[in-house]
């Protein structure tokens, strides 16, 4: 798996899960701490979040960062 690939399989598993806790991208950016523009990024795959705004994201979403990495 390339990193654009990888990029874009993680986007589309902080979605689900976003999906699945009923917030929109700009709550959940509110809600990690984060610019609502990169985190709509992040989720398209077209940037990869840095460590630490990966675990804001996890722990917004109140799951394992181990959850959204798709390997």
């Amino acid at each position: 798996m390339n990193s654009s690939n990888t990029s874009k399989a993680i986007g589309k598993n902080i979605k689900h899960y976003r999906l699945k806790a009923g917030l929109s991208q700009v709550g959940l950016a509110k809600k990690a701490g984060i610019n609502d523009n990169y985190y709509a990024r992040v989720e398209r795959g077209e940037v990869s979040p840095t460590l630490e705004k990966y675990e804001k994201i996890a722990k917004a979403l109140k799951v394992k960062s181990s959850e959204l990495l798709p390997f």
